[in-house]
């Protein structure tokens, strides 16, 4: 692993992500493909279609666009400029499940979709059954998917050597039993204690065996649970975004790069309108590397989907020296330029931790929150 380790973090944050040799602002720290991903089950049901196992989107940028804005009138300029290869694109032979390509079904048949492989269509089929189930518990936005969990399951039960999987899939467990709780608790809501209960007995249906079994006791289900909630990284693709991004680089005058914003502005706002929040393919992974990395509000690395599938990528923002540790954002940008107090409360309820980075130190004499802040807590506080 050139470059990087994993090793005990000195932040009392067990391990961390640790830089061996000097990185650039701009440098690829590291690219890697999760042990497992899924989409969204609410993504998956308003019919973004993506390959079951990388998440690759099946359609071109101009039918992406054409769907989401329901304008089937809409022509992309420049669409020679992003090629996307939909001539791969197969299905299981058992389950008809779309794929991109025959190396993505291949390499989900070996790990996971050999013991999961059912009828999509077969409503009363226990997978279907347990995925309703949690569409009813799990509105949109999601966070986590309830098929993570059981394809983690699934990756166990097949591998060639499953109690060193399941050994892998416990590296991130490390919380203790009333953590779990709190974090399930926060993804379920206030029903969760009857809610996860029926969640384990439907997974239990659908996947069962001897080095599974200790994943679907009451206490190892919650720590599964809790795992997906909190170290599943969200995945989002779009053949509309890679589209923009490539005709962004064509060389151009000065008038058609305005034309053409003006044109891409108008497309989103199109999208907007029509689909809302849906406007990417999205799910999660469970990632071994990029999920050693430690939180800071003042992050060196950045995580990205560069390559239109589940394949992320881990980018230096700016200069790490050997010896350093490696910080992403658990904060989104908004969450990031807010006060100490207010990174902390959502540090706090979503990971349960307090956060001492560089900068938190630094703030730690800064007013608790502003006043803007104050009256979104009190609104929050009132909506609940």
């Amino acid at each position: 692993m050139e470059g990087f380790e994993v090793r005990v973090s000195n932040t009392k944050k067990g391990k961390g992500l640790f830089a061996t040799k000097q990185f650039n602002e701009g440098d690829v720290i590291l690219s890697e493909e999760p042990l497992v991903s899924c989409q969204f089950a609410w993504n998956a049901a308003y019919r973004y279609l993506a390959c079951d196992h990388c998440m690759r989107p099946l359609e071109t940028p101009e039918q992406n666009v054409r769907r989401l804005s329901a304008k089937p009138d809409i022509v992309l300029p420049h669409s020679n400029c992003f090629e996307t290869d939909l001539l791969n694109i197969t299905s299981c032979n058992q389950c008809g499940i779309l794929y991109c390509s025959e190396e993505c079904k291949d390499v989900s048949y070996e790990k996971y979709h050999r013991v999961l492989c059912y009828i999509q269509s077969e409503t009363q089929h226990p997978a279907n059954v347990l995925l309703e189930t949690w569409k009813q518990i799990h509105y949109p936005p999601e966070t986590a998917n309830i098929m993570l969990l059981v394809r983690i399951l699934a990756y166990i039960q097949q591998h060639s050597d499953p109690e060193s999987a399941a050994a892998t899939i416990k590296q991130f467990c490390h919380r203790t039993v009333n953590e779990d709780a709190e974090l399930v608790h926060k993804l379920l809501g206030d029903e969760f204690s009857s809610q996860i209960s029926t969640l384990r007995e439907m997974t239990a249906n659908v996947i069962s065996g001897e080095y599974i079994q200790e994943f679907l006791t009451p206490e190892g289900f919650c720590s599964l649970m809790a795992l997906v909630g909190t170290n599943g990284q969200g995945i989002g693709t779009s053949p509309l975004a890679l589209w923009v991004n490539s005709v962004s680089n064509l060389t151009m005058s000065d008038d058609e790069k305005q034309q053409l914003h003006m044109f891409i502005d108008k497309l989103y706002q199109y999208v907007e309108e029509e689909s809302g929040q849906f406007l990417n393919t999205e799910g999660s992974g469970l990632f071994l590397l990029q999920s050693a990395c430690n939180h800071s509000c003042a992050p060196n690395a950045e995580s990205s989907f560069p390559y239109g599938n589940h394949r992320i990528e881990l980018k230096a923002i700016k200069t790490i020296m050997p010896g350093e540790e490696i910080y992403i954002s658990y904060l989104d940008e908004c969450a990031l330029q807010r006060s100490r107090h207010s990174r902390q409360k959502e540090l706090a309820e979503n990971y349960l931790f307090v956060c001492w980075c560089e900068r938190c130190v630094a703030a730690s004499s800064e007013p608790d929150c502003s006043s803007e802040e104050e009256m979104s807590e009190e609104e929050e506080d009132a909506d609940d």
